[in-house]
């Protein structure tokens, strides 16, 4: 007994912890198409050591092939999580989180509601079959057009409508974020952007509520520049599928969405733009609209009523009645 404590606590015998270990849960985020966002995302994901991927699609060998390429860069990246690619959504049981990415591209000169017809067919499949296996996920929808895509995945998948939400604010948040960095030549993180409504020409860039180092970009930029940025921002996907020709932005939703990820799966409860259901917030019903939410381990914990002015509220309205009416033609046409 010389040289010991007598009341120094024993550790527990290795074999006592490894039951818990064996029975901890990991968390698992489906994927659904393994176009260039849902790989950018799935590589996002495993990086970030976030938790592991099952990429679905229904094109043959290109699910299986990014797995296998992103699970090659493990070595290089220094994470252990598994990806798994796949045409089986069998395989993706049990998963925390469905997004949806899968759809046909936007091309130059083409609007999101011109998507609408296609893409709405693809959602309301892949929504239903993703679920059978993974009935307690939260569904984030990143498909365009956005809006319009996460109403019809809600009503077809039974779920509270704090479940299912649409990837959109957080895009275009950034994207006026970046503007204003590159305008004032300043690092992005010092700037904080706020961006509301539908995601396409009708979104809602919020000056007063876009600060640099707490400062209203108001105060910073002058009025002309500012009217600019924001035209820029309300354009920032067309812009990319101007330049690119062929295909759309990836990177930017790819990383956007990521955030959503991670505030859900580490109940992080962040106040993020996003697409969620409104029932009578901000004066709107039954629609989905981009507004700033608490986002955590449930899903959409709560809306954030910000006051706005007259003029915000009309173009909000304005946003709002463009979104209605596009559900209200794809509800006739596809379900």
């Amino acid at each position: 007994m010389t040289g010991q404590n007598p009341k120094s606590k024993k550790l527990a015998p290795v074999t006592t912890l490894l039951p818990q270990i064996a029975y901890c849960h990991l968390s698992q985020v489906t994927v659904v198409g393994a176009g260039n966002v849902g790989s950018s995302l799935a590589q996002r994901i495993i990086e970030r050591d976030l938790a592991n991927v099952v990429l679905v699609d229904i094109v043959e060998g290109r699910p299986q092939g990014v797995a296998l390429d992103l699970m090659q860069s493990r070595g290089c990246e220094g994470h252990n999580r598994t990806i798994v690619g796949t045409n089986n959504y069998a395989d993706t049981a049990d998963s925390d989180i469905v997004v949806i990415t899968a759809g046909l591209p936007r091309r130059p000169g083409m609007s999101r509601d011109d998507l609408m017809q296609v893409n709405g067919k693809i959602v309301i499949d892949t929504v239903q079959q993703a679920l059978k296996y993974s009935p307690h996920a939260c569904v984030i929808i990143v498909t365009n057009p956005l809006d319009v895509m996460t109403y019809l995945a809600w009503k077809v998948s039974g779920l509270p409508p704090n479940r299912v939400m649409g990837m959109a604010g957080v895009l275009d948040s950034a994207r006026f974020q970046t503007f204003i960095a590159m305008e004032l030549g300043i690092p992005p993180g010092d700037v904080s952007a706020m961006v509301l409504g539908g995601h396409g020409d009708l979104m809602v860039p919020l000056p007063k509520y876009s600060t640099v180092s707490g400062i209203p970009v108001t105060e910073l930029i002058p009025e002309h520049r500012l009217r600019a940025l924001i035209e820029r921002t309300r354009n920032g996907g067309a812009e990319i599928v101007q330049l690119l020709k062929q295909g759309g932005a990836y990177y930017a939703p790819a990383s956007a969405t990521g955030v959503m990820v991670e505030s859900i799966l580490l109940g992080q409860s962040r106040i993020l733009p996003i697409a969620a259901y409104l029932n009578g917030e901000y004066g709107l019903e039954d629609l989905y609209l981009g507004v700033p939410c608490r986002l955590g381990k449930p899903g959409i914990e709560e809306i954030v009523e910000l006051t706005l002015t007259a003029e915000e509220k009309a173009a909000l309205q304005r946003s709002a009645e463009s979104v209605k009416s596009a559900v209200k033609t794809a509800l006739a046409t596809l379900t």
